[in-house]
């Protein structure tokens, strides 16, 4: 990895834009500098990042503005982020954007850091220890998508007192609201663990609409009987399956609008299945807006994917969103929403119709992204060990201002 010089133009761009958040340049550095290590650093780590410099203040000042109280607020490094994507035509919000709600786990190492708690990791069928975060999405009609806010659940036996345990329930809700406080539009889409009658009940309440998949064992009213969901799917005759097409993929539908219990309007459910003659159903979804044509439904519940998925892989995967050691929430809090800021930074630049002269091709990942900018950050460092070699310093000392062995 590079002994960074200078900082990649991506930062220097966001330094500008998110200087007035920092009182003091001190601060502004340390947002400079965690941002690059986000992006190029091999360990996103404090310390990580901060090996990665050729020159730099000691590893405890990185830390304590990240993790103390220092004056920065990351609320408002937030509100910043979301308002400088408004800004752009294919970042904004619109009434066709989609509201994807999900939880996610970073495991870690220690048991000592703040809210972590065991938890079962369906990938890798284990427990481990762990950070549970729920996350609210935005999904642009441009196929663009960014985080926009998100709830850390804390064990019921980690919290102090037990009448301030939030559960997975209450956190989504407090999502829910938090984007309609801010008259976010969209449409809000959820997995099946979220669509339960509670949140379901509180999205209409408020006249919004959802698409969430159901679970098979559900209870719903269907021909004056109550039965599972997918119980209900089997009464269904081939003759009666309709086939969908979408980019490609044939699958055949059944939509019929139904009462479930215990919710409180009345819903839309559309059973699909892979070929007309199934037994079993692939998925069922349900919406409260009974009106909308199919295509509508299954581009709406499509986007829980590109607006969960894919940003929890690229977080976890090219920028560090889960390898903060620092033991503090506050710390862990700050390094979140600085991943948000990072990958912000890198959506606006993918899919431009002329590449950036630092990227030199056209950005279409966030990992080619990212790669750009570490060849920028190590081309910087070539110019600068030539620029020196050329008025005369030894390799050797070129190699120990970089602290290169």
């Amino acid at each position: 990895m590079p002994a960074i010089v200078e900082y990649p133009t991506l930062v220097k761009e966001a330094l500008n834009q998110y200087a007035p958040i920092f009182i003091n340049d001190p601060e502004r550095r340390h947002f400079a500098e965690y941002l690059t290590g986000l992006l190029v650093a091999q360990r996103k780590t404090v310390s990580g990042i901060t090996s990665e410099f050729a020159m730099i203040t000691d590893q405890s000042c990185l830390n304590r503005w990240l993790g103390t109280l220092t004056s920065w607020d990351e609320q408002q490094l937030n509100e910043r982020r979301l308002d400088i994507l408004q800004q752009g035509s294919d970042t904004h919000y619109t009434p066709q954007g989609v509201i994807p709600i999900d939880n996610v786990l970073f495991d870690h190492d220690g048991k000592l850091i703040e809210d972590v708690g065991w938890f079962w990791d369906h990938a890798d069928q284990r427990y481990l220890v762990a950070h549970d975060y729920l996350i609210a999405n935005y999904v642009c009609p441009s196929g663009k998508h960014y985080p926009l806010e998100f709830r850390r659940f804390v064990p019921r036996d980690r919290v102090d007192n037990s009448d301030e345990f939030s559960s997975h329930t209450d956190l989504c809700l407090e999502l829910i609201d938090w984007v309609i406080q801010r008259q976010i539009p969209g449409d809000f889409t959820l997995d099946s663990y979220f669509t339960n009658a509670e949140i379901l009940n509180h999205i209409n309440l408020r006249q919004r609409f959802y698409v969430g998949d159901l679970k098979f064992n559900r209870k719903v009213q269907f021909k004056g009987q109550t039965l599972a969901a997918s119980d209900m799917a089997k009464l269904i005759p081939p003759t009666d399956r309709k086939m969908v097409e979408r980019d490609g993929k044939r699958q055949f539908y059944f939509t019929k609008t139904i009462r479930i219990n215990e919710i409180a309007h009345r819903v839309r459910v559309v059973i699909l299945w892979k070929h007309q003659g199934d037994t079993e159903p692939t998925k069922i979804l349900i919406t409260n807006h009974i009106g909308w044509e199919i295509i509508r439904i299954l581009s709406v519940y499509r986007n829980r994917w590109t607006g969960t998925e894919t940003f929890h892989r690229d977080g976890k995967q090219q920028l560090g969103m889960g390898d903060c050691q620092l033991r503090s929430r506050l710390g862990q809090t700050r390094h979140l929403y600085l991943v948000f800021v990072a990958y912000s930074c890198i959506i606006a630049q993918l899919g431009q119709d002329r590449p950036q002269e630092w990227a030199r091709v056209r950005l279409m990942t966030v990992g080619e992204a990212c790669r750009a900018v570490l060849r920028e950050t190590l081309g910087d460092t070539l110019d600068w060990a030539l620029q020196h070699a050329a008025v005369g310093w030894s390799t050797e000392r070129i190699k120990l201002s970089l602290a290169l062995p």
